[in-house]
């Protein structure tokens, strides 16, 4: 005559108990809380990164028109005298000096370009998470200066 199991091996045959699931459940939210806010922070840390060198990108493209043209665009010309023969540059434009269009900051807004800029000969600035000037954390300013 064959035994019936009984104990332990025949209760985990069945399944896991409600409590069992609970404890499951809790450890994988205190893991969640922990690992999220870092995981979020480090994040915004990397578009930051990205903007600055987008902004680098753009600081060489400057300085090949500069070469060809003999002057950094105006203000008015903006970044898309990288893309598009402005007027004023006449024959002496060799552009494009971006492969795409100029693209926006990581959080959607367009960079600002001033010639002649505060501290150099231009400024190119994105104003951060916010779109506002100034701010801290995210929402800064980052410059090329």
């Amino acid at each position: 005559m064959a035994k019936k199991c009984v104990g332990r091996a025949g209760r985990a045959a069945r399944g896991f108990t409600l409590l069992e699931l609970l404890v499951v459940i809790v450890i994988i939210g205190l893991l969640a809380a922990y690992v999220g806010p870092k995981y979020f922070s480090q994040l915004g840390k990397s578009e930051v990164t990205i903007a600055k060198a987008q902004i680098e990108a753009f600081e060489k493209s400057l300085d090949t028109y500069r070469l060809d043209v003999g002057r950094y665009p105006t203000t008015e010309e903006g970044l898309n005298a990288l893309l598009v023969a402005p007027a004023s540059a006449g024959a002496k434009w060799n552009g494009p000096y971006l492969k795409k269009g100029v693209p926006p900051d990581p959080w959607g807004h367009p960079y600002q370009y001033k010639a002649p800029g505060s501290k150099a000969e231009f400024d190119i600035i994105s104003l951060g998470r916010d779109g506002q000037p100034g701010g801290s954390g995210e929402d800064a300013d980052i410059s090329s200066q």
